[in-house]
């Protein structure tokens, strides 16, 4: 079950790409969009990621986090982050093997793998989520539209 809109985020501790903690107790107060994605180096996980890449500086000024993150292994995000030129976190979640992905309720168990969740998190407080297949491609403008329409990070 993914969590409800309004809902306290599920507090989480992992590691990005060069290994650094990344978690509810480093982000605080600060406003994040949280993507999680499959598999590094596949077609639509690519391309998702690759928009975000382009909307970076816009999520910037709203003053949002942007992280990504899959049970990928950390040097496997590492590489897949230089290879692709990502300027922002990619987490892993590979040990214990889908721990964030099950407290986002995104985590397909006969695939071991995430399934396709986008979480907007203001306040500690979930404002915005979409959850897709594993197959079925994110329009990755939507929740950018979504934060600015609703001015969701105002007064963070």
């Amino acid at each position: 079950m993914t969590v409800g809109v309004g809902e306290p985020a599920p507090v989480f501790a992992t590691r990005n790409q060069h290994g650094e903690s990344v978690g509810t107790a480093e982000l605080g107060e600060t406003p994040y969009l949280l993507v999680f994605f499959p598999y590094a180096f596949t077609g639509i996980c690519s391309s998702e990621l690759t928009v975000l890449q382009s909307q970076l500086a816009d999520w910037r000024e709203l003053g949002v986090r942007v992280m990504a993150i899959s049970c990928d292994a950390m040097f496997t995000q590492r590489v897949f982050a230089e290879r692709e030129g990502f300027g922002f976190d990619l987490l892993t979640d590979h040990w214990p093997h889908g721990e964030v992905c099950g407290a986002f309720g995104v985590f397909d168990r006969t695939r071991g793998c995430a399934v396709r969740g986008t979480f907007l998190v203001v306040a500690g407080h979930l404002a915005w989520s979409q959850v897709r297949a594993i197959g079925e491609h994110r329009d990755m403008s939507t929740p950018l539209e979504v934060a600015r329409r609703t001015e969701l990070t105002r007064g963070v």
